[in-house]
C-alpha cells in the first residue's frame, strides 16, 4: 500500500487497484481510524472518521483529484504535498 501524502496526523495510502474494488479511493489512516473515501468527490465511502479529519481529507482529494485519478488507473504512485 503505497503512502501517497502525510499531514496533521493524517497518512493517505492508495492499495494496488488490481487487489482492491471500484469505486476509485483512498484511504485515510489515523492512529485510531481507517476509512476510505472516494477520488470522485471527497465523500466518506463506509464506516466513521472524526468531522475536522474528515474535511481535511476532502480538501486533499479535491485539491489532488487529477493525480489521484491517474494513481488508480495507471498504478504509479508518487507522494503528494501535504496540506499546509
Amino acid at each position: 500500500m503505497p503512502t501517497i501524502s502525510c499531514f496533521y496526523g493524517i497518512i493517505i495510502v492508495m492499495y494496488l487497484r488490481n487487489k482492491e474494488h471500484n469505486p476509485p479511493h483512498i484511504h485515510a489512516i489515523t492512529q485510531d481510524f481507517d476509512a476510505p473515501f472516494l477520488i470522485s468527490n471527497g465523500e466518506l465511502i463506509e464506516g466513521y472518521f472524526p468531522t475536522k479529519a474528515k474535511v481535511l481529507v476532502k480538501e486533499f482529494i479535491l485539491k489532488n483529484q487529477e493525480e489521484l485519478m491517474d494513481m488508480w488507473e495507471n498504478e504509479r504512485y508518487y507522494k503528494l504535498p501535504p496540506l499546509t
